[in-house]
């Protein structure tokens, strides 16, 4: 490899390690808000003025971890699909894999959850725009398996489905192991009845047209 590939895979690492450090810092107490650059620079192991080779500020470090938190849903949601192919309830499948993720990786769910109602600009524009494209990948999923729906129904029940894992994510990020396993039971319920009440809408309204 040549210097110029090494010093390139140095900066990614950096730059990688960056992220990893604060996404590390982040907690039920503590914001992104509240991290300060130093703080961050120490526990990716590079001096504070290094930082500036890899982001302009932290603002720029912050829309990167909402880039990358928005990314990880989606590939959430293909992780998912994947298991419903090796068959397994949709709804089921699907509460489990989320929760799974608020457990393995509670900081990146915070951070999306955080910055989508918080005091920046372009973190609320950031964060809504993951959330948007979460949303349009439900959508898409649930007309593939509903061809009686229309895209303006299956966006809608992706738009309910979105607010119900989200509220719940936000209450399990706080709980034990045993209410969370109650609350996934609620939340299969409170999706399955979604469910039907948007094919039930469907239903009926093709048989008033």
């Amino acid at each position: 490899m040549s210097n110029i590939g090494i010093r390139a895979q140095q900066k990614e690492k950096t730059r990688r390690a960056l992220v990893d450090a604060a996404f590390n810092q982040l907690s039920a107490e503590k914001s992104f808000s509240n991290l300060s650059l130093r703080e961050v620079a120490r526990e990716a192991g590079i001096a504070p003025t290094s930082f500036y080779r890899h982001f302009k500020d932290m603002d720029e470090l912050g829309l990167a971890m909402v880039d990358e938190s928005g990314l990880l849903l989606r590939q959430l949601m293909r992780q998912a699909r994947k298991r419903i192919e090796n068959g397994g309830s949709v709804v089921a499948v699907s509460t489990e894999t989320f929760f799974e993720f608020i457990t393995d990786r509670p900081n990146v769910f915070r951070l999306l959850l955080r910055e989508s109602s918080g005091t920046s600009q372009a973190f609320r524009t950031a964060a809504s725009r993951e959330i948007q494209h979460f949303i349009a990948e439900l959508t898409d999923y649930i007309m593939s398996k509903d061809v009686n729906s229309s895209r303006e129904i299956a966006h809608i029940q992706a738009e309910g489905l979105m607010t119900i894992v989200f509220t719940a994510g936000a209450y399990a990020l706080d709980m034990n192991t045993q209410e969370r396993e109650k609350l996934k039971k609620r939340v299969i319920m409170q999706l399955r009845m979604l469910a039907r009440g948007a094919a039930s809408y469907t239903y009926s309204h093709k048989k008033d047209q």
